[in-house]
């Protein structure tokens, strides 16, 4: 039942208290279902980066702070990946090209992180020293995230 229009008898209390008490339901209901399908939206797009990839989202985070990639890049979702020297890189895999040379395909991410020089001899990126299965979970994380 709806609260009283003004001008018109209040409900009793008992009422109100039904009322409200259906309208918070509702709303924790609608919050519960946007919770879930943001949960599910996201372990799609995991899904999805691990068969372009061959990576493992879930160990990224632990290289990304071993190579410090988090030093010049932000990350979403990486612990402490909030560095400003270099682009951010959320959004990644809507993106055309890496580095503005390389056209954004998992096969030349995997690369670029390898090594970056191989494909832009002046880019500030250093070779980290990361190997291709690494990379193959960093671009996993990346293309999820």
């Amino acid at each position: 039942m709806a609260p009283a229009r003004e001008g018109s008898t209040p409900l009793p209390l008992r009422q109100r208290r039904r009322w409200l008490l259906g309208l918070s339901g509702a709303l924790g209901l609608a919050v519960a279902a946007a919770a879930f399908a943001q949960w599910s939206a996201g372990r799609e797009a995991e899904r999805i980066a691990r068969a372009l990839t061959g990576g493992e989202p879930a160990r990224a985070p632990v290289l990304i702070t071993r190579y410090g990639c988090g030093g010049c890049h932000a990350i979403p979702g990486a612990p402490g990946a909030d560095g400003r020297v270099a682009g951010p890189l959320a959004g990644l895999r809507e993106r055309v090209y890496l580095g503005g040379v390389l056209r954004n395909t998992p096969e030349n991410l995997v690369a670029w992180m390898v090594n970056p020089r191989a494909f832009s001899p002046r880019t500030a990126m250093p070779a980290t020293g990361i190997t291709e299965a690494e990379a193959r979970d960093v671009a996993a994380w990346l293309y999820a995230h």
